[in-house]
């Protein structure tokens, strides 16, 4: 897809094609040596879903907001430049909560969101602290983001796990890790590499401390990654109520590629991963594969994508998120990955989805997104599915950008989440505010 900005899910960044990020900075102090700016978002977004997955409503309508403000500044040193960001959150759900029933709508939070320091030369970087870290697409590690509520607080009591985070489950404003070590060698082109430390003090994942390397190569015909990722521990209570033990020790390894082989309308796109429990259980795998071609010659520049997607029995998807490439990566289908769970989850299925997206104005994309879920738990297919997404995106001006989404999610068996085989017909907007 090459949708007109892009909105990235488990921490949301917006983009106009060909213009800077739309997280507006109020400039503070501008000096050829020393930088500060004010930095500000409000999002908020309405759902409904006419069926449930968790819910003790049987039609739950919600709703979710957060606003995000901070200070971000440079200054330069003799041979490199000094960085740092310090960011506050305030989130809330409102209403029935999220149709999985991970919020209840009564949860309102206001906390620290980044806070790091760094150093960067020409080829060199390094940062720590409170911060965001992303590999590739996003199809392994994309921040820490995930974002419960009050909803588990029945079945975590006496056990001594807290997983609210401040809900808007979908918004999922909070992404960043609780502290980092991260150094970045090389440049835009040519090899590359991440070496880093990342600890999480996000219960629902078992606040997870890992380290690894990420190794790139970014030629004329695409992106070649490489990564291991090792799990050094888990807060073991958390573990057990989660069920992430085999998280302690867990090896991680992937290959990947992304580009477009020189030929400029094609998009193609791969990665597998090979994981070692921790737990000494049953190793696991995961791929995809994706090829997609947009038809720049005709009117409204159409894409149309096909990807077929493997989680494999006991795969842990870890970290993984929506990436910036818009609605369905990674979180595939809008019911099925956020609320009825055959996807994007410890729950072995195949996926295959087909994408299409146009541009009809230089404000205004609009894409159609289905999905076939298959082989699902231990390829019982008890939550085999299919679902098809209809969305646009429009971004309004500066100050303004509208996405309204619905989505239509049939189960194929009434033994699944849903509890029956009806369409449920889901909708959404969202609305995010650069200020």
């Amino acid at each position: 897809m090459t949708p007109l900005f892009k909105i990235s899910k488990l921490g949301i960044c917006t983009v106009l094609l060909g213009a800077p990020l739309l997280g507006h900075a109020y400039t503070l102090i501008d000096k050829d040596n020393q930088h500060l700016s004010f930095n500000g978002e409000a999002d908020v977004g309405a759902f409904h879903s006419q069926e449930t997955y968790g819910n003790p409503h049987k039609s739950p309508s919600w709703q979710e907001g957060f606003i995000k403000f901070g200070l971000s500044g440079d200054q330069k040193a003799a041979n490199g430049t000094f960085f740092s960001t310090i960011n506050a959150i305030s989130s809330g759900t409102w209403g029935d909560g999220d149709a999985s029933g991970a919020t209840t709508g009564s949860e309102r939070k206001t906390n620290l969101e980044d806070l790091f320091i760094g150093y960067r030369t020409k080829n060199i970087e390094f940062s720590t602290g409170r911060q965001g870290f992303v590999v590739g697409n996003g199809f392994i590690i994309n921040n820490d983001a995930l974002n419960l509520g009050k909803g588990l607080n029945g079945p975590a009591a006496g056990t001594g796990v807290h997983p609210n985070r401040g809900g808007a489950f979908w918004l999922a404003a909070r992404k960043s890790f609780h502290n980092t070590a991260i150094l970045r060698l090389g440049g835009d082109k040519g090899w590359r590499s991440d070496i880093y430390w990342l600890k999480s003090n996000n219960e629902a994942q078992a606040s997870t401390e890992m380290a690894g390397i990420n190794i790139e190569n970014h030629n004329k015909y695409g992106v070649v990654g490489f990564l291991f990722n090792k799990g050094l521990s888990v807060d073991q209570k958390e573990a057990n109520f989660f069920g992430l033990n085999k998280r302690d020790g867990q090896k991680t390894m992937s290959v990947r590629y992304q580009g477009d082989a020189g030929i400029k309308p094609l998009f193609l796109s791969a990665q597998y991963v090979k994981q070692t429990q921790g737990d000494h259980s049953k190793n696991a795998k995961a791929w995809y594969a994706e090829v997609g071609w947009t038809f720049d010659q005709i009117a409204w520049s159409p894409s149309l994508h096909y990807r077929f997607t493997r989680y494999g029995e006991g795969y842990d998807p870890l970290f993984y998120g929506f990436s910036s490439r818009g609605y369905g990566t990674w979180f595939q289908g809008e019911v099925a990955a956020n609320y009825a769970g055959p996807s994007g989850n410890t729950i072995d299925s195949d996926i295959q989805s087909v994408q299409l997206s146009a541009t009809p104005t230089d404000k205004i994309s609009v894409g159609a997104l289905y999905f076939d879920f298959s082989k699902t738990q231990n390829d019982t297919g008890k939550n085999n599915a299919k679902e098809v997404d209809l969305w646009m995106q429009w971004a309004v001006n500066d100050h303004l950008i509208i996405s309204p989404l619905v989505g239509f999610y049939k189960p194929k068996s009434n033994t699944s989440k849903q509890g029956n085989d009806n369409t449920n017909v889901y909708s959404q907007v969202i609305a995010i505010m650069p200020f």
